[in-house]
Parts: C-alpha cells; structure tokens; sequence
C-alpha cells in the first residue's frame, strides 16, 4: 500500500497556479457580462441561474460534504494520540486566548481608522432596503447548545461546537479506552488517511468551481452600490490588509521565529478558497490538509485549533463590526462616548463565540451591537449592498488568522515541524503511508 500512494502524485503548485488563474478570469468575465449581456434572458436562465451558479453550488457542496467527517475524524484521532491529555487544556486555552486576543485588536483598529477618517461623514448610500435580521441567542442558551444532545442530528446539520465537544470526548475515551482504545484508534487512523485522500480529489475540482462562484459574483454584483460607501469598503480593505499583513505576520514571527512570507505562499491556495466561497467553514477540509501537508503542524494540534477558530475566530467580521458602527453612527449624525466604543469593542470579542452558528453571524452581531449603543438597527441596510465582496474578503482573513494560530501553538506545544515548513515541495505529493 506503501508504494501505492508514494506513486500517486498531488501537484500543489499546479493546482495553485490554476487556483489562481481562475479566480482572475472567472472575475474578468464576470465584470464584462454585467457591463454587456447580464441582463439578457439567456444569460440569466442559462449562465448566471444555470451553469454559473449550478458548478459553483455543486462544488460549495463538495467542500461542505467534508466538513462534518474531516472535523470528526481528524479530532479524534488528535485527542486519541495525545501522549499527556492534559496537554488539550492547555492547546484549549491558547488558541481561545489568541483568538480572543487577534480579534480584539481587529476591532480596535477598525473603530480607529472609522474615528479619523470618519466614512459616514457625506455618504450618500441611497435608498436603503429593509431586511429582517435574526436575534442572536442568549450567553445561557449558548452554553446550553454547546452539550449535544444528539451527536447524530449535530453532524446532520453541522453545527460545529456540539461536533468539537463530542468529538474531543470521544477521542479522549478512546485514549482511555486501553487495548479497545488502540484498535478504535487504529481504525480512525485509517478513516482519517482515507478522508484527506478525498480532500485531495475535491481540490481538482476547485479551479472550475472557483470560476463559477466568482464569474456569478462579478456578473451579479451591483457596482453602482459602491459609489455612495466606496470611502466604507476602502477602508474596510485597508484595515483587513493591516491585520493580514502586519498583525499576523508579526504575530508569528515575534512568538515563533518563522518566515511570515513562507506561510502566505504555502497558504495561498487556502485563501483564494475562502475568499471564493465566503465561507470559514467550507475551508476547513482545504485549511487542514494545508497547515498538516504545507506547513508542518501535527494532526494532535490542528484536529482541534482549525475547526475551533473557524467557528469562532471572526478577526475580519469583528473589522467589520467597527467600521460599520462607526459608518452608521455618522451617517446618522450620532457621537458615540469612549465608553459605547469600549463597549463595541467588549461585545464583538465576547460575541464572536456567542453567536458562532447562527446563519448571517456577521449580521447578526453588528445587529446587537447597534442595538446595544443605541444606533438604529435599519442603518445595516446601508452597507448591504456591498456585504457581498467585503464578506469574501473577511473570510479570508479569517482564515488567515486560524492557520497563524494553529502554527504560532503547534509551535509551542513541540507538535511542529520545521523541515516541512521550509521545504517548498511539502504537501506536493499524496500523503505517505503509515508504517
């Protein structure tokens, strides 16, 4: 069997490079049907409603069809393997304390840079339009959520925190277990070298699901929807930028020594995989095999750190949460105190575990926090219009942020190996097999 996978290969630098080119032409194409033919009844039925959305849907689909059981799988067999299980509580810690910790500065330089350039000062976004936005549930009904009751209809609806929960359970009986431990660890190991061999087939799929999702957007988006927020989304960018580019990379290179500009190009793929789906959890099968084949950090680490911090790591949403606060309140001439600020910031860092699994988390939440300092809710609709785009690239830090913490504690907790950091032609290839 040994030989049997050395011989099958996975070009990653292929695959990346087509990544890539079909982002840039699924875009380019895109913007020229919404210039010329988007609205043409063929173009609607037969691209845009029609192939467009069915191979960017089915391919969305494949990568959801992973989450469940790689999340599953992977975490049991890391907590299983785990020599000293205390060693989960501290991971637990870390990654909650970094994540907390990245999150809070996000939100930081988001009000900063809405308090001095102030982008609601003149915005003209027009006309709004009203949305219903679902009430976020309580702090005690969130703790309630998190015992999963029915691990079964848990993993039927992916509902992530349950699943983390059951599954760290489950790996920490087994490691308990004794001999019956040892062959139930033996079979997840197996179900778990099985699984990434199933990521690696979706993943020659992205390219031309890749193509879809952006050529629908770019088609479909609303230009003329940025005129009246476009100093909103700049700076929105900007901010984003800062805490991908400087934040993170000095994050990693004061607490672990490493190259920040190595990580970016073994995550790159990854991103442009958030970035195509706006969607932290559909990457987690992408982000996985990425920082374990890519970027050197143990299955025991990542299992737990990469499902964790895409249900509740929201650096890019909690950038949003500030900016669009401070957005609306100028918009609608309204000072806000250092203490309604302070108070932005509190809500976004303790919400971002609140409310992770509710469709629309970043809706959601910017909904409660106008609520809380007294803005009104109908101002969310003045930044809907371009939800769209900043919601992809948002996700995409997102992911960034959860494979800079992975690394920064597989660092830490000795579960990381720097050959395979270094080496550029790391994960090129399917995964070796066990002895």
């Amino acid at each position: 069997m040994g030989q049997k996978m050395a011989s099958t290969r996975f070009d990653h630098h292929k695959l990346s490079g087509r990544i890539l080119l079909a982002l840039g032409l699924g875009l380019a194409f895109g913007l020229v049907l919404n210039t010329t033919v988007a609205d043409q009844a063929w173009v609607q039925t037969w691209l845009l409603g029609g192939l467009f959305n069915v191979v960017g849907q089915a391919f969305v689909g494949f990568l959801s069809m992973l989450i469940v059981p790689i999340v599953f799988v992977s975490l049991v067999v890391g907590v299983a393997s785990l020599s000293d299980p205390k060693s989960l509580g501290r991971i637990s810690g870390m990654a909650i304390g970094l994540y907390m910790v990245t999150t809070g500065i996000a939100v930081t330089l988001a009000l900063s840079a809405a308090v001095i350039f102030q982008p609601g000062i003149g915005a003209n976004p027009g006309e709004a339009v009203a949305r219903d936005i679902a009430a976020a549930p309580s702090f005690t009904q969130v703790l309630i959520d998190f015992v999963p009751r029915n691990p079964v209809q848990v993993m039927a609806e992916g509902i992530m925190l349950p699943l983390i929960i059951f599954s760290v359970l489950l790996g920490l009986s087994v490691a308990f277990a004794g001999e019956s431990g040892k062959r139930i660890a033996s079979l997840f190991d197996d179900f778990n070298v099985v699984i990434m061999r199933l990521v690696g087939i979706v993943m020659t799929l992205a390219p031309y699901g890749v193509f879809a999702l952006v050529a629908n957007m770019g088609a479909t988006t609303g230009w003329g929807a940025f005129v009246g927020v476009l100093k909103y989304v700049a700076l929105v960018f900007v901010v984003l930028m800062i805490q991908a580019l400087s934040i993170y990379p000095i994050f990693l290179r004061t607490l672990t020594g490493l190259n920040p500009l190595i990580y970016f190009r073994k995550m790159r793929d990854v991103l442009t995989f958030a970035f195509s789906t706006a969607s932290s959890g559909a990457t987690i099968p992408v982000t996985l095999r990425a920082v374990q084949e890519r970027i050197g950090v143990s299955n025991k680490v990542s299992s737990f750190t990469i499902p964790l911090g895409a249900t509740i790591n929201m650096d890019g949403t909690a950038i949003m949460q500030g900016l669009a606060t401070g957005f609306i309140a100028q918009y609608y001439g309204i000072d806000l105190s250092i203490s309604q600020y302070l108070m932005v910031v509190i809500m976004v860092i303790v919400a971002s575990i609140g409310a992770a699994g509710v469709p629309g988390v970043g809706l959601v939440l910017l909904a409660g926090v106008l609520t809380q300092v007294g803005l009104p809710v109908e101002g969310i609709a003045l930044i809907l219009g371009v939800d769209r785009i900043l919601d992809m690239t948002r996700t995409a830090v997102n992911v960034c942020g959860d494979g800079v913490v992975t690394t920064i504690i597989a660092r830490f907790e000795n579960e990381f190996d720097e050959s395979i950091f270094n080496d550029p032609d790391a994960g090129s290839q399917a995964m070796p097999a066990r002895a």
